[in-house]
């Protein structure tokens, strides 16, 4: 296998880059750039001179990791250069002229600690998550996933359902002989169990989804009611247009926000009211339609009217706009003077953070599905128990579908034709 190389910090000017290396000359090729010094002992950093063809590129810290214990599982190395980007390009190109060394793929490193046993494919899925956190709810259920949550939770699955197959399988290897005890009460509680732990993960699975995609916030109203001002007051800059003349807002718009560590997105719609402009009219059915499909709903109401077409439920907020003008009852917010803002942002975060609470530990549609693809499985093998003992093989195949539905989580089976798609995601160096 080639030794491949690459910048793991971020480019540009920096008062550090890192350049890692992986593979079987990584090391050697370190040693010789330090021109004949000894390499510090793995995993304790050193202060080395870089030289190539008689010239010095740096002075940098070298870190060595032997086979089996870096992230890799290979021989890695490590150089903490001075961030300079010519410095980086001079070292790059010393490393790469020899022979069997070689510029890192988009995620490499990654795949490699994939092949060598070192992470499974739903950790690999948590470390692309940990790289694109931008909130703290996002930063803890990636971490959750890294550090191998899902493969732990899946293994425990896995085993309960290889212990009830393997009983339903004995009855069948022995059906000639005398069975000692009927294996289905113990089979049936096995599932069962199971069962009940696959469908609280598939239904938490939507908001595990939403912590990593972000949640959306809709705000709704009749025309003329304050929107944009209230949006532009909660972003804390001019997203919107904002106008005394209703109708301003035709289009959908969209703000990316950090709402007590939740990633929120705020979406400013067209005043829902009846009206003869074709244009006005296709923004009302389209803010109809994103707020049907948002996860909460800010309705905000002047003198106590509220939009067409629309109607608060669930735990959909109701609002009084423009309190800097009028009086009401209930919270009252006002995008212009500010009255009201923090209180509003509270409630929306309350009631996240709430569902947050039952989000599971598999946080992608792909996980979902395999979760749903073994429930299917068990449900069928439950029916195939309850049936009787002539139909054991049957029970027996469904629980084999259910474990390697289950395998596919981590990364077991049926998962070649995804791993270019999820490294292609990767920075290079990682």
């Amino acid at each position: 296998m080639d030794t491949i190389c690459a910048l793991a910090s971020a480019r540009g000017k920096a008062g550090v880059a890192v350049l890692r290396l992986s593979g079987p000359l990584a090391q050697q090729a370190v040693a010789d750039l330090c021109g004949g010094v000894a390499l510090p002992p793995p995993r304790r950093a050193g202060l080395r001179r870089l030289l190539w063809d008689g010239e010095v590129l740096d002075e940098a810290l070298v870190l060595i990791f032997e086979p089996g214990h870096s992230f890799t599982g290979e021989a890695v190395a490590e150089l903490h250069l001075h961030g300079a980007t010519a410095t980086v390009r001079a070292v790059l190109r010393a490393l790469c002229a020899r022979d069997g060394i070689r510029l890192a793929e988009p995620g490499e490193f990654t795949r490699r600690a994939l092949e060598n046993g070192r992470l499974d494919l739903a950790q690999v899925e948590g470390l692309a998550d940990l790289i694109e956190a931008e909130t703290e709810a996002q930063r803890r259920q990636a971490l959750r996933v890294l550090s191998g949550a899902v493969g732990a939770q899946a293994e425990g699955w896995r085993v309960q359902l290889i212990r009830a197959a393997a009983l339903i399988e004995a009855t069948i290897d022995f059906s000639d002989e005398e069975v000692p005890t009927d294996v289905s009460p113990e089979v049936l509680t096995l599932i069962d169990a199971v069962l009940a732990e696959l469908r609280a993960a598939a239904a938490g699975a939507g908001v595990s989804e939403r912590i990593r995609d972000g949640f959306e916030v809709a705000i709704v109203g009749l025309p003329n009611a304050g929107k944009s001002t209230l949006l532009n007051a909660l972003a804390g800059r001019e997203a919107a247009l904002t106008s005394e003349h209703a109708g301003t807002t035709r289009d959908v718009i969209e703000v990316r926000m950090d709402l007590g560590g939740l990633p929120v997105t705020l979406l400013d719609t067209a005043g829902l009211r009846e009206t003869a402009d074709e244009v006005e009219g296709l923004g009302v059915s389209r803010a109809i339609l994103r707020a049907q499909q948002s996860d909460l709903r800010v309705f905000l109401r002047v003198d106590g009217a509220l939009p067409l077409g629309l109607q608060p439920a669930g735990e959909d907020l109701v609002v009084n706009g423009k309190a800097d003008l009028a009086e009401g009852n209930g919270l009252r917010v006002s995008g212009k003077t500010g009255a009201g803002i923090s209180e509003l942002v509270a409630r929306i975060t309350e009631v996240l953070e709430k569902r947050v609470s039952g989000a599971a530990v598999i946080t992608r549609e792909r996980h979902r599905l395999a979760v749903e693809r073994a429930i299917g499985a068990m449900e069928s093998a439950r029916s195939e128990v309850l049936s009787g003992a002539d139909r054991a093989e049957l029970a027996a195949d469904d629980l084999r579908r259910a474990i390697r539905a289950l395998d596919s989580l981590v990364g077991r089976v049926d998962v070649e034709d995804l791993l270019d798609e999820i490294f292609s995601s990767f920075c290079i160096g990682k």
